[in-house]
């Protein structure tokens, strides 16, 4: 069995980032390991997901796209405000009530609600 452990996002300003996934329900911690840079982890039942800053040696990770399943889509886009760049309206699809979109990196992400 495979699963997924670890996803790093590299962001021109990691603190908004975390602040942006904050707004719909992550919770971020700051960390360091040795010498590396600060950044923020967050725990997702099992997998890691960490924001750092990018660098000329590690760019942002702009093209990434993104899943998360949340309770509410409508609070979730309200929680993000202005932050948030609709790409696709909330709706009905064959995977329940869904919305993409775009998080202030460039990030996209797909939000479905829980059914």
């Amino acid at each position: 069995m495979t699963t997924l452990s670890l996803l790093v996002l590299r962001a021109v300003d990691p603190g908004r980032l975390a602040r942006f996934y904050g707004a719909f329900g992550l919770s971020f911690r700051t960390e360091q390991h040795g010498n590396g840079p600060l950044h923020h982890a967050c725990d997702l039942n099992g997998s890691v997901l960490e924001i750092y800053p990018a660098s000329s040696a590690s760019p942002r990770t702009s093209g990434a796209r993104l899943g998360f399943c949340v309770s509410s889509i409508d609070q979730a886009l309200k929680a993000c405000g202005s932050e948030a760049r609709i790409i696709t309206a909330p709706h009905e699809s064959e995977w329940g009530y869904r919305a993409v979109l775009q998080d202030p990196e460039g990030h996209k992400i797909e939000l479905t609600e829980a059914r």
